[in-house]
């Protein structure tokens, strides 16, 4: 339960979140931040608090290699180091020989990337994208706020989604140029 939004505007990378931590009907708030960096990667993560932890702090991305694609790296690179990181730390779950992780927005040299549950990673013809139960929300009020300054617009974009999903709530955090 939560709202994480990624826009990429001029080629630079701006991300939102908001606090709520959601389980049934109670709501906590948490001081720490759904979006950080690592390394030259932000990402902005929604599913698990403990997939956000082992994204932050046992994520180990080798370096890109000479001659590789941006897409090749993150598929080749970044998503198999994501792999590796929630197994050896007991995240994942395989079931039917099927990898089921988390989601989150990856931020990478001006692109942004939606990592689903099954690890693929998907960029988005629009520039903008978001994860979360107020995901629907916030893609429609992004589309709809198109022309506003990028950080007014997600942070608008992270209220309309916490006006209409319980599961989203501030206060939001916004930042840009990650």
């Amino acid at each position: 339960m939560t709202c994480i939004i990624g826009l990429v505007e001029d080629g630079k990378l701006y991300m939102g979140s908001d606090s709520g931590a959601m389980a049934g009907w109670d709501k906590r708030l948490r001081k720490r931040s759904k979006v950080f960096k690592v390394g030259e990667f932000t990402v902005g993560y929604t599913s698990s608090f403990r997939m956000g932890q082992i994204l932050q702090f046992h994520l180990n991305v080798r370096a890109r290699e000479e001659g590789e694609t941006v897409d090749e790296y993150i598929v080749r690179g970044f998503i198999e180091a994501v792999r590796k990181a929630l197994k050896d730390y007991g995240y994942t779950k395989v079931e039917s020989n099927r990898e089921e992780a988390g989601e989150f927005l990856l931020g990478y040299q001006g692109h942004l990337w939606n990592v689903s549950d099954d690890l693929q990673a998907g960029e988005n013809v629009d520039g903008f994208d978001a994860v979360g139960c107020g995901a629907p929300y916030a893609l429609a009020a992004m589309k709809a706020l198109d022309g506003l300054p990028p950080l007014a617009r997600i942070e608008k974009a992270l209220a309309i989604s916490a006006y209409f999903s319980n599961g989203v709530s501030g206060p939001f955090e916004v930042g840009g140029d990650l």
